[in-house]
């Protein structure tokens, strides 16, 4: 899958943007622990302790994301979803490889 800038994805919910990684987030609030979960269809599904009010839910994924990549707080920029369960999320500063990798994601998938 191409992304904007003509750069391959993994087609699964994480592709390349200049800087960084651009995620497609499927949200499950209220979940027992915070944790990513596989996917969701062609995002990546991410259950969340948080309950989805006052913006908890979006600082809670901010928070775990930025943990589980090991970028900074400020390297994750919540583009769009504010208020809905699928989101658009850029990490600055790690390639897609790497984030599937930290997210226990695995690399894009084989090419043949």
């Amino acid at each position: 899958m191409k992304s904007e800038n003509g750069e391959h994805g993994t087609g699964n919910g994480i592709a390349p943007i200049p800087g960084g990684t651009r995620f497609t987030i499927h949200v499950q609030p209220r979940a027992s622990a915070s944790a990513v979960a596989g996917h969701h269809g062609d995002a990546v599904k991410i259950r969340l302790a948080a309950p989805p009010v006052d913006g908890a839910a979006n600082e809670a994924l901010v928070a775990f994301l930025a943990e589980t990549l090991g970028r900074p707080r400020s390297a994750v920029h919540l583009r769009a979803g504010a208020t809905s369960r699928r989101k658009t999320v850029e990490v600055t500063g790690i390639d897609p490889k790497e984030a599937a990798r930290r997210l226990g994601l695995g690399g894009p998938p084989a090419r043949g």
